[in-house]
């Protein structure tokens, strides 16, 4: 009876989410307004958390766009736009990018991607208590305040395990791990089919650096989020499934 009962709750999932999505499409195809159940959040989290497992379920359950700002700022440049040439010019003489370019390239994403109708899931921004600060700002000027700060949490020692086996999907950022969460074929991705990559600094010396950089970026941001009280901590040491329903448990509360 088991095995029955988790079938019929993943396909009750399924009809959930197919559900959503048509209301939503029905409600933009006849001008009427977004869905209630729009999703306005960051998501939060070391290397290795699970943000590139968690973050396309997110977007398929409550159709919206992911912002990872890495590969924004990358897709930006690669189209030239006039943001994207000024990051770029930076970069090349070894600058970082300004909080205030990056703020123009969040608006520009939610001013031009249609995904980000239905909201949209920040990832890798902000890292900085200035930069929540200017995102706050230009968020609640668009009336499109946060709702939700979520942080995945899990301790450091369990994350070298986790990075060095991890599989990455580049296009989508989709992520895979060969023991925790293979994909259903060896090295290729579970929608588009085509192939994984591990990236070269997943490993143990780089990672261990990356975390000392991480941990001194987010205590503030994190502190700065629970004073607004928007701020929530997942267990991330769970396996994915588990940490869904508790991210479910959390996004499905009424913010803001």
């Amino acid at each position: 009876m088991g095995f029955i009962e988790d079938e019929l709750k993943q396909l009750k999932d399924v009809i959930s989410t197919i559900d959503t999505r048509i209301k939503k499409l029905e409600s933009r195809a006849t001008g009427g307004p977004v869905s209630t159940e729009e999703i306005r959040m960051i998501l939060i989290g070391p290397p290795g958390a699970g943000k590139g497992t968690q973050a396309p379920k997110i977007k398929e359950r409550f159709s919206c766009c992911h912002l990872a700002t890495g590969d924004m700022l990358r897709s930006q440049v690669a189209k030239k736009t006039p943001l994207g040439v000024e990051a770029k010019k930076i970069m090349d003489a070894g600058g970082l990018v300004s909080d205030d370019i990056m703020i123009g390239m969040i608006k520009e994403e939610l001013n031009s991607n249609k995904e980000c109708q239905g909201g949209f899931i920040l990832d890798g921004f902000p890292r900085t208590v200035p930069q929540a600060e200017s995102l706050d700002a230009m968020l609640t000027e668009r009336n499109q305040k946060l709702q939700h700060a979520v942080e995945l949490q899990i301790d450091d020692s369990l994350l070298v395990a986790r990075i060095t086996g991890r599989l990455v999907h580049p296009a989508s950022g989709r992520s895979y791990h060969t023991t925790f969460n293979p994909p259903k074929e060896y090295m290729k991705d579970d929608i588009t089919g085509e192939p994984l990559i591990q990236r070269s600094d997943d490993n143990a010396e780089a990672l261990k650096k990356r975390l000392v950089t991480y941990h001194k970026q987010t205590a503030p941001v994190v502190g700065y989020y629970k004073k607004t009280g928007i701020w929530s901590g997942l267990d991330a040491s769970q396996e994915p499934g588990q940490v869904w329903k508790n991210m479910l448990k959390v996004l499905n509360e009424k913010r803001a």
